[in-house]
C-alpha cells in the first residue's frame, strides 16, 4: 500500500498541485474541518460509490488517524484504483481546513 505523510500532502497543496482526496470519516466528523476540496465519502459508502471514481486519476485517502483510510486504500486497491493512504489522518494534519 502506497503512503504519504500529511506534510507531504500539505506540501503538494501548497504548491498549487491539483490533488484528489477523498476523506472517509462520517459527514459529522467532516463537519468539523475538512482539507480544501476533498470529498467525503464515509468508509461504509466506499464500496458502493467507486462507481464514481476514475482508475486514470490518483486519489489520496484521509480519516481521522489513518486506519480507515488504509482499509479504503486496501479495498480499492484491490479493484485497481491509485490510492494512497495519508498516514496520521486528521489528527496529525496541521494545514488548512474547510
Amino acid at each position: 500500500m502506497k503512503q504519504m505523510t500529511v506534510k507531504e500532502v500539505e506540501t503538494l497543496l501548497n504548491e498549487e498541485k491539483n490533488l484528489n482526496i477523498i476523506d472517509v470519516r462520517e459527514v459529522d466528523e467532516v463537519s468539523t474541518g475538512k482539507i480544501s476540496g476533498s470529498v467525503n465519502i464515509p468508509l461504509g459508502l466506499v464500496e458502493f460509490r467507486m462507481h464514481e471514481l476514475d482508475k486514470g486519476k490518483e486519489y489520496i485517502m484521509v480519516c481521522r488517524s489513518g486506519a480507515r483510510s488504509g482499509r479504503a486504500t486496501q479495498f480499492l486497491e484491490d479493484y485497481g484504483f491509485n490510492v494512497i493512504n495519508m498516514t496520521g489522518g486528521m489528527l496529525a494534519w496541521e494545514g488548512k481546513v474547510e
